[in-house]
């Protein structure tokens, strides 16, 4: 079987899904598949690279150019060359796709449909998931309504702001208290998001969110420990045991996730069994709300009382050395290898169940 590695993006993760990519590309069982990478360009092109044999040689493999972009004198270690495809070109027979993708035009729901169209299996959540996973109001309200507790909120549009910012900034001060944060509604990786402490500082990270998406959130902040959990499956999901971030920074940015990498995962993390379990409790019942299915990363915040709160679900989170998802698994006795595996796996049942449907229809 051909395994599709879709990664890139037209999303401010690019470079974030070429890396998950190169990582997942590292665990593939390379004498039962064969890999066909493609990459999106940053202005939404597709590239197919050579087929994969073997685990990518050396880190740029998968940063795609054509060979006429090729600038003079530019390290062949950085990139590979790729042909431009249409889009509808990787459909193929006997082949599984694995959207590495990140963010808008990936993760939310976008590039399944297209691969629903075509009829080709992929790992991860289907296209309903896929979009209210990456809707950060929406995952909200959906949490309200099973009974998820979070920290206090609001949100509003462009339109809301360009039409009264005052009452926004005036509805912020009066139902939440300082430090704030201040996220795009559709973005991950904390691309677009700030804490702030005052009211000029909440007028500038509004306007900085707002460069990524036209909807907001402004949430409470407290003073709590980050956890993450991962879950794997479709209507039989399982959750891993739950791990701790231990940040040497106030704010876990994308420069400290990503470049500076000065957070350290405690895991298992060392908190009560009972409280591990209601986390763990929680995080099934987040992932079962979107409709999930293959596999999301579920975030909390974990107070010194033992309070617990729901932060967000990731329904593609990231497969970077850095990344906690597949560490989790790793401590939970699944190595990455046979975590991609399940993975395929997984795509491959939903695909052939969701087949069965449409026939008896």
């Amino acid at each position: 079987m051909n395994i599709i590695l879709l990664y890139g993006g037209q999303s401010a993760e690019h470079d974030i899904s070429i890396l998950s990519a190169h990582n997942i590309a590292q665990m593939i069982t390379y004498e039962v598949y064969s890999v066909q990478p493609v990459m999106i360009t940053r202005d939404g092109r597709w590239l197919q690279g050579p087929k994969l044999s073997a685990p990518p040689a050396y880190e740029g493999q998968l940063h795609l150019i054509k060979s006429e972009e090729a600038s003079w004198g530019e390290n062949a270690s950085d990139t590979s060359y790729g042909v431009e495809i249409s889009p509808c070109e990787i459909h193929q027979e006997d082949a599984i796709v694995f959207p590495v993708l990140h963010g808008p035009n990936g993760e939310d729901g976008t590039i399944q449909g297209f691969l629903e169209t075509l009829g080709l299996p992929y790992v991860g959540a289907g296209v309903c998931a896929s979009a209210c996973g990456m809707d950060k109001i929406i995952t909200k309200q959906l949490f309200d309504h099973v009974g998820i507790p979070q920290v206090p909120y609001i949100a509003f549009d462009r339109r809301e702001w360009n039409e009264d910012p005052d009452a926004l900034i005036n509805k912020a001060e009066g139902s939440l208290l300082y430090p704030l944060f201040v996220k795009p509604a559709n973005m991950g990786s904390s691309v677009g998001i700030s804490r702030v402490e005052d009211s000029e500082a909440l007028v500038q990270a509004i306007n900085l969110a707002l460069e990524y998406d036209h909807r907001i959130v402004v949430e409470q902040g407290i003073n709590a420990d980050e956890i993450e959990v991962a879950v794997l499956g479709n209507d039989d999901a399982h959750v891993s045991v739950v791990g701790r971030l231990v940040k040497g920074a106030s704010f876990y940015d994308y420069e400290e996730k990503y470049i500076n990498n000065t957070v350290d995962m405690e895991i298992p993390a060392n908190i009560e069994e009972s409280l591990s379990d209601t986390i763990r409790e929680y995080a099934l019942k987040a992932y079962r709300a979107i409709d999930g299915s293959g596999l999301a990363r579920v975030d909390f915040f974990l107070t010194s009382n033992d309070d617990v709160y729901i932060n967000e679900i990731n329904t593609m989170p990231g497969f970077t050395q850095f990344s906690m998802y597949p560490v989790l698994w790793e401590r939970t006795g699944l190595s990455q290898v046979d975590l991609v595996e399940e993975l395929l796996q997984l795509a491959i049942r939903r695909h052939e169940q969701l087949a069965q449907k449409r026939v008896e229809y």
